[in-house]
């Protein structure tokens, strides 16, 4: 594991994030949660037009938010303080590839799942270096990579007229790095950040992301995760884990 210098990022404080492919469902809606929560968010594209359509249609979408946006390219995105990609998981590894330098020493979020579809079943598939998270940090070695966020559905995640339900699963292989995301996680309504250990587990994240699809198709509704047995006070880092 490449060692890597602090991120300086404070917890506590909004941030500049930057949402590289946040122009479809999944990036944009997480876009607006965090705008709504305070921060400055850059939705990235590979067009800096569909960027700032997308930023036009969300304000558009929701009049009575104060949403404040960026638009701009990929690269853009990569410049922000902290950066979630959200583009298709095929894209994913070579997109931070190309952006690497500028993503240096900065917490990545991948939220991406490698899954097929055949007939009426979904099946995942294992990635280079057995999950799309371990590719990333692999891409960007001089980077902190989070996988999270792969099992919340991007429809409630964009809707701002309810809360999302979920607990986000998020492994990394730098604590610093976990405590970070987990507080950005915590500030989405319904949603309960919990520490999953090192990166190596992603594959069994994003793997389960098929079994929540198919439960999704079976019972035609769509499913979150929520686990039961968790104690109110997390402790290690002493977060409050009680639910709302």
């Amino acid at each position: 594991m490449t060692v890597v210098p602090e991120c300086g990022l404070c917890k506590a404080s909004p941030m500049r994030i930057g949402i590289i492919g946040g122009t479809g469902p999944a990036g944009s809606g997480l876009a607006l949660r965090m705008s709504v929560a305070g921060h400055q968010v850059l939705i990235g594209s590979r067009s800096k037009e569909r960027s700032e359509e997308t930023v036009a249609e969300l304000i558009a979408q929701w009049p009575d938010h104060a949403l404040k946006f960026d638009s701009g390219t990929n690269a853009d995105a990569a410049n922000c303080d902290l950066i979630v990609v959200a583009t298709p998981w095929d894209s994913t590894a070579t997109i931070v590839g190309e952006h690497a330098e500028a993503l240096r020493g900065k917490i990545v979020v991948t939220m991406a799942n490698a899954l097929v579809r055949v007939g009426k079943e979904f099946q995942p598939l294992v990635p280079p270096r057995g999950s799309i998270a371990a590719h990333v940090q692999a891409e960007i070695p001089n980077s902190r990579v989070v996988a999270a966020m792969q099992h919340l559905p991007a429809k409630e995640l964009g809707n701002l007229n309810h809360h999302v339900d979920s607990d986000v699963l998020i492994c990394s292989d730098y604590p610093e790095a976990i405590e970070v995301v987990s507080d950005l996680v915590a500030q989405i309504p319904g949603c309960r950040p919990l520490s999953t250990g090192r990166l190596s587990n992603a594959l069994a994240l994003e793997a389960f992301t098929a079994v929540l699809l198919q439960l999704n198709v079976r019972y035609k509704t769509r499913v979150a995760p929520r686990l039961t047995g968790i104690p109110d006070v997390d402790p290690v880092s002493g977060r409050n884990m009680k639910l709302d």
